[in-house]
Parts: structure tokens; sequence; C-alpha cells
């Protein structure tokens, strides 16, 4: 079924599976950035290597910036990615301490 555009649902079950559609789609695209983070520990030599401030600010500027184009709240877009930012480069300073570790 192709998606609805928020106009054309004509009740909240219609709206709600627009919704449940879209999750999946950012489930998905989550996941598939995961793989590259996954990959980028494996790249790196030291836990202090997962957390780079320019890069992460780089990436808030143009979630933000894509935000205002689409017309969402930036700041909501920042919150997101921050949040999310701050998971992975914990989940890569854990992977790297740990490959430290077994090497040591």
């Amino acid at each position: 079924m192709a998606p609805r555009k928020p106009e054309d649902c004509d009740d909240m079950e219609e709206v709600r599976a627009e919704i449940d559609r879209i999750d999946v789609e950012l489930v998905d695209l989550i996941g598939e950035r995961f793989t590259y983070v996954d990959r980028a520990w494996q790249l790196k030599q030291s836990p202090a290597e997962a957390r780079v401030p320019w890069r992460i600010q780089q990436v808030i500027n143009r979630v933000r910036a894509r935000a205002v184009e689409k017309g969402l709240p930036p700041e909501l877009a920042e919150a997101l990615w921050r949040q999310m930012i701050g998971w992975f480069v914990q989940y890569e300073e854990e992977k790297l301490s740990r490959q430290g570790e077994d090497n040591a």
C-alpha cells in the first residue's frame, strides 16, 4: 500500500498506521548507520578516538540544517542526534577498551 499524506488520513487508525510505517523505516536506517559505526571503531586505535568533538559538531550542524530545510524544529533533530551520537560514542569506547584489554 502506498504511503498516505497526513491530510489524506481520515482517522487515527490511518495516522497510526503511517507513523508505524515510518518507525520501521527509521529503525532500518538507524540499523544501517550502526553498521558504519561498528566499522568505525574497528578502524580506530584507542577509546580516545571515539569522541571527536569537531566531527560531532559537524554532524549536528548538518542535521540542524537539514531539519530547517524540511520544516522540522532543528532543536528536535539536534536532541535526537545528540542522544544517538552519545550512545554510539559510548559503544565505540567500550569496544575499543575491550580490544585494548584483549591485546594487553
